[in-house]
């Protein structure tokens, strides 16, 4: 019979090369989307892209968050050192790509364009997308990067990385419910403004 041993912190790598080669990819899809001037390309990687973060985060928020705060605290650990710089790469990317991609489809489908009251659905866009990178830039960004700067040092304060993760999976609950709002609008313009 084998047994599976819980990596230690010596045996993990945070932050790994290939990590910026798959932001530069990701990256990389949504530029040839923008100039391919393909609607059905760029709508895909709009959509894609944010049913990704979306699901990210509702995952994160609402089902791992109240998890991990049940768990005993060397098993929440290591699953930390395991999801915070995955995370710290892919939802700034995905939420960037969501927004940007977003953007430039609303302009090539003259959603930009549009007069009063239709295009209060597209001011109701762009207001929950600087919400979520607001809360996303300026709190989940730097959290995650403090949180993994934490894990790397030679004797990680638990405690501290413990706190910081509370509140992050709480903006991350938050971001969620965020999204689902932007999904009401973004399924108001595939039906008709």
């Amino acid at each position: 019979m084998t047994t599976t041993s819980i990596p230690t912190r010596k045996s993990i790598k945070l932050i790994r090369p290939g990590y910026f080669l798959y932001v530069a990819a990701a990256f990389g899809a949504m530029i040839a989307a923008v100039l391919s001037q393909n609607i059905w390309f760029l709508n895909w990687t709009h959509v894609m892209a944010g049913i990704l973060w979306t699901g990210i985060d509702l995952f994160m928020g609402f089902v791992l968050g109240p998890i991990l705060g049940q768990v005993d605290a060397p098993v929440r650990k290591q699953i930390l050192m395991l999801l915070v710089p995955r995370t710290l790469f892919i939802l700034p990317t995905l939420a960037v790509i969501t927004g940007a991609s977003g953007w430039f489809l609303a302009a090539d489908l003259g959603f930009t364009g549009l007069p009063w009251p239709q295009i209060a659905w597209l001011y109701a866009a762009l207001v929950l997308i600087t919400i979520l990178t607001a809360q996303g830039l300026g709190y989940l960004l730097p959290t995650e990067l403090r949180a993994c700067l934490e894990l790397q040092k030679e004797i990680p304060d638990y405690g501290k990385i413990d706190q910081m993760m509370r509140g992050f999976f709480l903006v991350v609950a938050l971001q969620g419910a965020a999204q689902i709002a932007m999904i009401v609008v973004m399924a108001k313009f595939v039906s008709g403004i």
